[in-house]
């Protein structure tokens, strides 16, 4: 009974499925025994190594044993054992099972947040992925074209990640990853990273030609943000006034010039925007000079406007004719009254007439120029051929002063009865 037994036990087999296992999947051990069929009520056991180590918890009834994740380090030599209940064992045949790894693929670098776009004192992840690759997976994270090696961790992983937890602007910059599982190293592309700056508050510098500025001085305003990302939008007040605006598109500073008047005296600030937040600057005084001329004529306008605005252009037209009229009488009391010209005989003109002088009318053009408007008028003169004791020769121009003036008033919508009353 025990030859039959020994001879039963001395065919045991170990194998494996898959013989040719890949890193991160399944493998499963079977040992096998060779006996008759009618010897099958055997209870047996059986118990698994490799490398001299056994597998599992020993000894187990079931002749399979599964590795669920096989990785490059199961590689190594493997057999099982096999026993009756009582029995002596009996061992399998060795084999050697090399697991296969596959090389990393695919390496990428990716940012939190999207995009590379992070703001000063903000954290920025660097995300290296691997799309295909088993095993334990050494990666690489480098900073700038010249690779500085910024972080080395190796995990059985597909990606793994590295933290700047504070960014500054120095680390506005081009980034790449690489992994490696011992066939070499992998690298992704380049990603650019940049940081956003907010802008820092804002210098306004007043520019005048003198230490005191003047009306009519032609004045800069000059506002410059001495930190922040560009493009920068800046914007001028006067006592919360917009004066106007200026865009930088590279950064720095812009600047504003707008000629004085006496109203721009006051504060002045500036603001300076990026999108990150606005920043404004500090106040700035200008007092503007008035010279006593100019306070003068100033004084001087601002009373013909009151007036003009009160009284408006009836009582104006009222106070000329008042004006008019006086001017008529002085001019009448200072002129002797005239007696009436006496009808100047016509004679008549021959061209072959030698003792005939032929008479020349004379014209006189006269301009009345009120505000923008010129009104001309023309003047005749009749020479009066007359003998020497009668005098010089006499002209109408007597009436040059009221035709202009009527015409004036004419334009000045004043009616043909006004004017009469007036003279």
């Amino acid at each position: 009974m025990l030859l039959r037994l020994l001879l039963l036990i001395c065919a045991v087999f170990l194998t494996a499925s898959p013989s040719q296992p890949v890193e991160g999947t399944s493998m499963t051990l079977t040992c096998k025994i060779q006996h008759p069929p009618q010897e099958s009520d055997f209870q047996f056991q059986f118990c698994f190594f490799k490398d001299g180590r056994v597998l599992g918890k020993g000894w187990n009834s079931s002749p399979e044993f599964q590795i669920a994740t096989i990785w490059r380090e199961n590689s190594g030599s493997y057999w099982c054992r096999a026993k009756t209940v009582p029995s002596r064992e009996t061992w399998s045949q060795r084999i050697q099972i090399q697991v296969q790894r596959v090389p990393v693929s695919n390496v990428s670098l990716e940012t939190q947040p999207p995009g590379g776009l992070v703001m000063e004192g903000e954290k920025l992840v660097l995300v290296c992925l691997v799309a295909g690759g088993t095993g334990d997976i050494t990666f690489f994270w480098y900073k700038g074209a010249l690779g500085l090696n910024l972080e080395t961790k190796t995990q059985r992983s597909l990606t793994a990640k590295f933290e700047i937890p504070t960014v500054r602007e120095s680390d506005a910059e081009q980034y790449y990853c690489a992994a490696d599982n011992g066939y070499g190293p992998s690298l992704s592309g380049l990603v650019s990273i940049t940081v956003r700056i907010p802008v820092s508050r804002p210098v306004l510098t007043l520019r005048a030609p003198g230490a005191e500025a003047v009306v009519v001085d032609v004045v800069e305003l000059h506002c410059e943000a001495q930190r922040g990302s560009p493009p920068i939008l800046y914007q001028f007040y006067h006592e919360d006034v917009t004066l106007g605006n200026s865009l930088a598109p590279s950064g720095g500073g812009v600047s504003f010039n707008f000629s004085l008047t006496a109203e721009y005296s006051g504060n002045y600030y500036c603001e300076a925007n990026n999108g990150l937040g606005a920043q404004r600057s500090e106040l700035v005084p200008l007092n503007i000079t008035v010279p006593a001329r100019d306070r003068k004529e100033l004084l001087t306008s601002g009373v013909i406007e009151v007036l003009l605005g009160i009284l408006g252009p009836g009582t104006m037209a009222l106070l000329f004719c008042c004006w008019l009229k006086r001017k008529i009488g002085r001019r009448a009391a200072r002129d002797p009254p005239r007696s009436p010209p006496s009808p100047v005989p016509q004679q008549s003109t021959y061209l072959n007439s030698p003792d005939r002088e032929q008479q020349h009318p004379v014209y006189e053009n006269v301009n009345v120029v009120r505000g923008d408007e010129v009104y001309s008028l023309v003047y005749h003169m009749q020479q009066e051929l007359q003998p020497a004791a009668v005098g010089p020769p006499r002209t109408h121009i007597e009436d040059k002063d009221s035709s202009a003036i009527y015409s004036w008033l004419k334009k000045a919508s004043i009616t043909d009865l006004d004017y009469e009353d007036a003279m």
